[in-house]
């Protein structure tokens, strides 16, 4: 019996029912078989061997592209089990979850021994082994009872919770390799064989599925790829990040600290304030020039506001709780709530729209200890929240001003970036109909503008959708920053109006708008991206004055005047250290202007410059070199 095949590019194939995904590729070219490493029947992803037994769509999915290389990485992360069972037997390990993420994979073990790097090595060495050997990879499929037999028999508790919160009508399937053999939905690559370039990262706790009150495990990461160039250059990449690590430098350039009386929250020391301060005025500036009006809401807040807003019910678990009087009131995760009141403190005409209500907003969120990661996940951070309340006519026009808002500060930075449109979630609140005039809206938007973006399907907040803006940083690693959210449904909850031209009360729609997202998230961004060698206009000291003994130190405090006047950061080492030593300790603190201050510039009222980047600059004037470091930081450079 015949079937007929759709390919993606809309032709029609007729195959003999039982034909394989992999010889549907070979029918079409055999470089497509040989790049072939998985299909997807009815947009479900299946192995090369799964049979064709009825008409529809098939695509071939190669190494190269993304879910390719997910399908390899995932093998990967089976021979690592497999590794790890033959070293260490089959009953000394419990098996959890191996699944893929970024860039990688990792499995999740239940061992006594705590894993070293040294481990890691001895691991990789039998993943080695157990590549060489070639051994196929073959899926079977197996009733509910036969799976929890199988696994019962192995005391593979984790794999035996997994089968039983399966839903009941899932298909199960198990996959052989040699004596091994894991749960999984599939799919694979054919065999171990076909994995070239691996590497075992480190070791770090997890508790299983992410539950605080679950058993901690280990979770041993690592990552594959298809040639073993691909892997030196991801690991250079990951060498690199290391010595960008915003929490190392923060530390070394002495920014910011963290200590175990305030878990998550981070310490702004003077220079880190500077940094900060030099951000939040540039943004400032940008608001006041567009018409924004800057206002400042409560930290802690009644109850009543976080149930009337919605917080309450899609939020409570991110949230502070406290008592005040009798009153149960909570610290605000978010400013919202605190500008619509604003906005509600007094009448409006249709005259008046758009409003634009700027904040500089602590925020506090409960992040379990274990997520927390530096300036990149904390439980405060400051917000530059903006909402427009504007008229249903002004949603474009005033999105695409934000649009172009968001675009002239990455550009600022020099980031790169692209944009996902995230609809609406499982929980949201509203009607569809609202919902979908939003959605549409935000498309048209970015349409009209011929701005590229993907959908984000159900990752929408959950009073409405939003455009988020995704920054590329050195590394190419990329972070969610800047947000556009439209929202019908505050309007609604907080009953906002404005008088229209014809005298009679309407209902505003919000425009809910981040640039920076989290100011200290993206402080650690900047941080890993530039190094810890900001732009002068950003650097919390823009000149390290070097005199070159003791004999030279009035005329640097005379030059340390004129530079602090004419409003540049300065900093002075006075200690009786060699110039080289004083050099080398300057260009450690990444500062951009040297100036060495010995007899030849005393006598000729110069200084000497060394610039990062360039090295020696010569003799040149106060003056001159005044007016070049102005006109550099005007120009934020």
């Amino acid at each position: 019996m015949d079937i007929q095949v759709i390919l993606p590019d809309g032709t029609s194939r007729r195959y003999e029912q039982g034909t394989t995904i992999e010889q549907v590729a070979e029918s079409i070219s055999v470089g497509l078989r040989k790049q072939a490493i998985a299909g997807k029947m009815k947009g479900q992803l299946v192995d090369l061997q799964q049979q064709v037994d009825a008409d529809g769509h098939i695509e071939i999915v190669t190494w190269e592209s993304e879910e390719g290389l997910a399908i390899y990485r995932h093998s990967t992360a089976h021979v690592l089990a497999q590794a790890l069972k033959r070293i260490y037997g089959f009953q000394a390990i419990k098996l959890g979850i191996g699944p893929v993420i970024e860039d990688g994979f990792y499995y999740d073990i239940d061992i006594d021994k705590p894993l070293s790097s040294d481990d890691l090595r001895a691991i990789e060495d039998e993943m080695g082994k157990i590549i060489q050997e070639n051994l196929p990879i073959v899926r079977r499929v197996v009733s509910r009872e036969e799976a929890l037999d199988i696994f019962a028999k192995l005391n593979e508790s984790y794999k035996l919770e997994l089968i039983r919160d399966l839903p009941e009508d899932v298909l199960i399937s198990i996959y052989d390799q040699g004596e091994f053999f894991d749960l999984c939905r599939g799919p694979h690559i054919p065999s171990t064989g076909r994995i070239k370039a691996f590497k075992l990262l480190h070791v770090a706790g997890a508790y299983w599925r992410g539950d605080a009150k679950n058993p901690m495990l280990q979770r041993i990461y690592g990552t594959a790829f298809l040639k073993k160039a691909q892997l030196d250059e991801h690991l250079h990449r990951l060498e690199e990040a290391k010595q960008r690590d915003h929490r190392k430098l923060g530390k070394e350039l002495e920014l910011f600290m963290f200590s175990e009386e305030a878990p998550g929250m981070p310490f702004y020391l003077p220079k880190g304030m500077i940094l900060r301060n030099e951000l939040e005025n540039f943004a400032r500036e940008l608001q006041r020039l567009r018409e924004y009006d800057e206002v400042r809401t409560p930290l802690m807040m009644n109850n009543r506001i976080w149930e009337e807003s919605g917080h309450w019910d899609h939020y409570k678990d991110n949230m502070y709780f406290t008592h005040v009087d009798e009153t149960k009131c909570a610290l605000k995760p978010m400013n919202c709530p605190g500008h619509m009141l604003i906005y509600k403190n007094s009448l409006h005409s249709y005259r008046e729209l758009p409003i634009r209500l700027a904040e500089f907003g602590q925020v506090h969120r409960h992040e379990y200890s274990g997520a927390l990661n530096g300036m990149m996940r904390v439980r405060t951070f400051c917000q530059d929240d903006a909402h427009l309340f504007v008229l249903p006519e002004q949603i474009e026009d005033e999105i695409g001003r934000v649009i172009e808002l968001i675009s002239h500060v990455y550009q600022v930075f020099g980031f790169q970036y692209r944009i996902e449109l995230s609809t609406r979630p499982v929980d949201y609140m509203g009607s569809s109909e609202l919902w979908d005039q939003a959605e549409q809206s935000l498309k048209n938007v970015l349409d009209k503008r011929g701005i590229a973006y993907r959908i984000n399907e159900g990752d929408g907040a959950f009073y409405g959708p939003k455009i988020d803006f995704h920054i590329l940083d050195a590394l190419k690693r990329s972070w969610q920053c800047g947000t556009i959210q439209l929202d019908f449904q505050m309007p609604e909850k907080f009953d906002l109006t404005y008088i229209g031209d014809d005298s009679l009360k309407h209902r505003p729609v919000v425009i809910h708008r981040a640039v920076y997202g989290s100011i200290d998230r993206f402080i650690g961004i900047l941080t890993e991206h530039f190094a810890g060698a900001f732009p002068l206009w950003l650097a919390p000291v823009q000149v390290k004055l070097l005199p070159v003994s003791d004999h030279y130190l009035d005329y640097a405090f005379q030059v340390k005047k004129s530079l602090e006047e004419a409003g540049i950061r300065v900093e002075m080492d006075a200690r009786a250290e060699k110039l080289g030593y004083k050099i080398r300790e300057a260009q450690l603190d990444k500062v951009k202007y040297m100036l060495i201050l010995g007899e030849k510039e005393q006598i000729s009222r110069g200084v000497s410059i060394r610039k990062r980047g360039e090295g020696d600059l010569g003799i040149r004037s106060l003056s001159e070199i005044m007016e070049q470091i102005i006109s550099e930081i005007a120009a934020k450079q």
